[in-house]
């Protein structure tokens, strides 16, 4: 979808997150929800809320390396409590999703 993944990460920083994540932390439904984000664009923009982090006790780029490895995305960039996925592939997000 985004040849460029510096441009892609530019526009999707400008803007609001897609997804954001609080005290039910890395859920199944927010990994779904973030699945089909994915699916959808190709990238996503995540919120973490300073309750997910507690309650996952972990620290923000260890939680956005566990969404990133549980959904098949690539971690594009942790800024602050934000973070960008990217699925070169959504394909692969459609093929798991029928099975």
């Amino acid at each position: 979808m985004y040849r460029n993944l510096k441009k892609l990460k530019e526009i999707l920083q400008q803007g609001s997150a897609d997804v954001i994540i609080g005290k039910a932390g890395l859920s199944e439904n927010v990994i779904k929800e973030v699945k089909r984000r994915l699916k959808d664009k190709g990238a996503v923009k995540i919120k973490f809320l300073k309750s997910a982090l507690k309650v996952e006790g972990v620290d923000r780029r260890e939680l956005a390396r566990r969404l990133a490895e549980s959904t098949g995305a690539l971690l594009l960039e942790v800024r602050g409590r934000t973070a960008i996925l990217y699925c070169e592939e959504r394909e692969t997000l459609k093929r798991e999703d029928n099975l």
